[in-house]
Parts: C-alpha cells; structure tokens; sequence
C-alpha cells in the first residue's frame, strides 16, 4: 500500500499510453471533492466542490480547490462531469468556468438544475448535457458510462471511464439503501458486469470506511420523524441541508399527516425545494406549503417550518433563530429537529446552537437522541461488498480524512487487492496507470484557495494567522515621534491597544525597552523609518510575552520630528 511522501517533485511526462489520476481535493478532508483525469493529451474533471471553513479560518466563506496545476490547460478540458448536486462537488463550477466558460458540464437532471441557478448568480451560462444511468458518452480519449447509485440526494451517478490505458470506475458518493425512498437502488449489476470486464482502477467513497456493517435505510427513519410532529405541543422547525430532498420529502409527508402548514425558510432551501417540486422530485400536496406570513394567524400545533443552518453556519436561518436575530423567536413549547449529521469540523457550532435553542425553551431532537438521519455514504459491509463483485486491479480511495482513506485500503487489501495496487494518496499527489499497475509519480500543487467576499486567492495562511491573532490575543498600536537627528524620542510614545488586557500604567514598563531599542539603532546608524518600525515592533513583542504570555499583533508608527 503506498501513499504521499513529502519530497515529490513534478511529474514526469505521461506515458503515450498511460492514465494520470490527480485529485486536487477530496483526499484528507471532507468536501472539495475533485478529480483530474489525464489521457491522450486530454483532460476529464469528476466534480468540482468546496470546503467549508472551520473556525481558525475567520472570515473565509468557502475554500476551493487549486487549478493552478491545469490553469494554462485549460483547452484541454473535454468537460467536467458532476458525480451529483451537493455544494461539496459542485461549488466550485463558477469558480473554474471563470477560467474557461464554455467547458460542458455533464450531470443528470437535477444536477444541472441546481448547478444553473447557481451559475445564475455568477451570470454564467453554461454549457451542459444532461445524462443519465444506462447512457454511454465519447469525450474526446474518454468513453463515458453512467450507472445509478443511491446517496442522499437524487439522481447521483457513479461514472466508468474506458480508456486505452484501461477501464476506471468511480462510484462519486454512494450507498447501497436498498429501501430507499424513490426505489432508486445503487446499480450493483452494473458494477459486476464491469468488474467482469475487468476494472482496472477503483476509485471508492470512503466517508464511512470506519463504520461497520450497513448503513440504515431512509425508510427507517420515518417512524421517528412522525412520532416528533405527533406528540409536539407547538411549532416543529426542521433543519436539514438543502439539497436532501428526501428527507424534506419525509418532513412534508408528516406535517401533512398531522394537519401541519409548511413554510420553507432560508434561501438556498426555498430554492432547490421549487427546483425539486418543479422537476418532479419532490411531491407536495396542494395548500400544504404557504408563506411564512400566513403561519404567523394559525395555531402553534398546526405549523412547521423547514429552515436551512442544519450544520451550525452563522449566518443560517437555525443559528439566527438561537441568536433572537430571526422574525421566528423560539419559545418554551417548540420542538427543533436537526435532521442531518454532523459534518467533522462543524460539531461545536451545532452543540453551541442546541444550547442557545434550549435556553429559550426548545425541545432538540437530533441524532444523538433519535433516528432522525442516516448517512448518505456507504459502510464498511457495503464497501466490502463492492470490493468482491467488482474485483478491482487497483484501488483509490477516495472523499474522506486519513483515516477514513486508510480504513478503506485496508478493507481492499482485506478482500485480496494486492497492497502494491492499493494507492492512499493526498491531495495534488500524482496517480499513473500504465500497463495495468498503478504508481505514485509526483505532486502539482493543491493548496488551499480560500474565497473571502469577492476575492478568490487573495486571503493567505499568513492573513489567517493575522486573524486569528486580532481575535485571540488582540492588537497594540505604538505611535513613536522620533528626532532625526538623535534617533530619540521627542515624547513618549502613545499606546493604542484593542482585546490587550490594560490599565494606564500597562505600557509604563515597556518605555524604556523602546528607547534602547532605539539607542542601538542609532548607534549602529540604523534610522530608517520601516527599520525603526522593526526594533519597536520587536521590542513590544518580546515584552508582552514574558510580561504576559501574550502574542498581540504590534502594528509601529514611527513619525520623523
């Protein structure tokens, strides 16, 4: 089994007739999901999502992959095919159809849908072809074949690649529910017929390598999604993602059981609810869903809202609601039902909104006390399986952390792939196919591209730090009025500290450290004002921590008298 090693290089060359595998996102983290595909002198994407930030990256709204590696390839590209509809897969589209508008997007039918209405707020007009399961496409070298698969969204495709160099199949994210609710099961004929054909590279889901056995059914939840809406005395407020059709399809089934008007809250989920509705995916009885003005004259017991914020984001319609910051106050009586998982990163935003929620009276059900969620991903039993009927030369693991990359290798090995065609890799990391074996050849860079408003790229790991840095240790301004002549000070100097602990005498003992600082400058001839802005930055620095064990940022103002 081998894996990334620090010191590689560029790649070589591809050979003439080699496959080259690089995921620019996906592998050691969840989201960002992206793969590159290299053959023939061409270039297939599968998906293209973002991250989102955790709380040592203030400020930062999504974190997308890094196209440096194909940015002057670009017409290469035959297309990028979309695995399915979630952000975390196909985020990041505008972003890359910023480098090159007319790349076809291919993707069943409520993928595109979802990706057009966001490629609209960019004022994109892509350039699509819908597909699929049981459709064959020919992109340039590549010859495409969708096959169903079933995930917590509809329409998720898992895609087999045939090249010259072989046969590749990538199950995107997947899950074997064989009750699930549009009877949409994961296509494992498909999968046993390719793996008779011979699958030479396996690139697999490994969200949920570390569970064992079989991951519930949706079905399974219904019971308990019911018994909430059955037995709460007032208002039921529903968070889930909003592109999880299904679940809001089990949400709406019970509140019109229970004679429950229904209200979507949050933008993105009243988008995606009419785009499901309008294209059949989602069946909504007539009169059950109004505006949320109309929910405002009925009773308490005969209201449900479904509202985006399932994964604690603050700026979401559940953390806004916990905040009071939300025309829906909750109140002693309400029942709040967080019908999703928890996203690794995420865990303390969501406890932080479960607590604010029951402060001011809310039941929380959720599912650390109730099935009310299943994950979307395939289990330790289901991989297993898959493994013994497509038999794979080689396997990727792919989507998930390091440990749920190596629980997934290892239950290859497990299933008799032989560990030297077993490839854990990270992301930028370099995957060759050449004559039926795989190899790790080299690294591109794959670092993390983090959007902050309007501007892509322009935030850095050494701003963040600056961030992190005003947020936890806070910010001293010294304002120096320095004589020209005499490098000293004419006055002492003026403090401005914010998020420093202080009183007036604070600064009192840093005073002189200043004026030796600026001594020795003056007599080593040192008396620019940016050298001198350096001593004083230092010498505040080096004081505030062995005074107090603080690291502020010190921003020096040295004025020339």
């Amino acid at each position: 089994m081998s894996h990334a090693h620090p010191e590689l290089r560029n790649p070589p060359a591809l050979a003439a007739d080699g496959l080259r595998v690089t995921a620019l996102g996906g592998l050691g983290e969840i989201g960002r999901n992206m793969t590159v595909f290299e053959h023939a002198g061409k270039l297939l994407i599968v998906d293209c999502g973002v991250l989102f930030p955790e709380e040592h990256q203030p400020g930062v709204d999504v974190i997308l992959p890094d196209f440096t590696s194909i940015r002057d390839r670009m017409d290469d590209v035959v297309a990028i095919v979309l695995t399915h509809g979630h952000e975390d897969h196909i985020g990041g589209v505008p972003y890359l159809l910023q480098e090159r508008r007319d790349i076809p997007l291919i993707g069943s039918k409520l993928t595109l849908a979802f990706i057009d209405a966001k490629l609209k707020e960019h004022k994109i007009k892509p350039v699509t072809r819908q597909v699929a399961e049981g459709d064959e496409l020919t992109l340039g070298p590549f010859d495409l074949e969708f096959l169903a698969v079933n995930h917590s969204i509809p329409d998720a495709l898992a895609v087999a690649i045939r090249t010259a160099a072989g046969l590749v199949l990538h199950t995107g994210d997947f899950k074997m529910d064989q009750f699930p609710l549009d009877r949409r099961i994961t296509d494992l004929r498909g999968f046993a017929r390719l793996g008779e054909e011979g699958v030479d590279l396996f690139l697999t889901d490994s969200t949920n390598a570390e569970v064992p056995g079989f991951t519930l059914s949706e079905e399974e939840l219904t019971p308990a999604i019911d018994q909430v809406f059955r037995t709460a005395p007032k208002r039921v407020i529903v968070s889930s993602f909003a592109s999880h059709v299904h679940r809001i399809q089990q949400v709406l089934d019970a509140a019109h059981h229970h004679g429950r008007k229904v209200a979507f809250v949050g933008r993105s989920m009243v988008r995606n609810m009419g785009i499901a509705r309008d294209l059949g995916y989602l069946n909504i009885p007539k009169g059950l869903v109004v505006d949320l003005k109309v929910l405002e004259n009925l009773p308490a017991n005969k209201v449900a809202v479904i509202c985006t914020g399932s994964q604690g984001e603050p700026m979401a319609a559940l953390a806004r609601m916990a905040n009071r910051d939300h025309v829906i106050r909750i109140e002693e009586g309400d029942t709040v039902l967080l019908a999703s998982s928890l996203i690794p990163g995420n865990e303390n935003a969501i406890y932080r909104i479960i607590n604010e929620l029951t402060r001011w009276g809310a039941n929380v059900v959720h599912k650390g006390n109730a099935k009310v969620h299943v994950s979307g991903h395939a289990s330790a039993g289901e991989l297993v399986y898959c493994y013994n009927i497509v038999k794979p030369r080689n396997v990727m693991p792919v989507h998930g952390e390091w440990r749920h990359l190596r629980s997934n290798a290892d239950l290859a090995i497990k299933t008799g792939v032989h560990p030297k065609g077993v490839v854990v890799a990270e992301d930028g990391v370099v995957v060759d196919l050449v004559g039926g074996r795989v190899s790790i050849t080299g690294k591109v860079p794959a670092g993390n591209v983090f959007v902050d408003g309007m501007t892509v790229g322009g935030v850095t790991e050494a701003s963040l730090k600056d961030r992190r840095t005003l947020a936890e240790e806070g910010v001293i301004t010294v304002v120096a009025i320095v004589d020209a002549d005499t490098g000293k000070l004419v006055e002492p100097p003026d403090f401005l500290a914010r998020g420093f602990v202080h009183d007036e005498t604070t600064f009192d003992a840093v005073v002189p450290l200043i004026e030796q600082a600026l001594a020795r400058a003056a007599e080593e001839g040192v008396g620019t004002a940016l050298q001198l802005e350096q001593l004083i930055q230092r010498a505040v620095g080096t004081w505030a921590h062995k005074a107090y064990r603080r690291s502020p940022m010190v921003i020096p103002v040295v004025v020339d008298a």
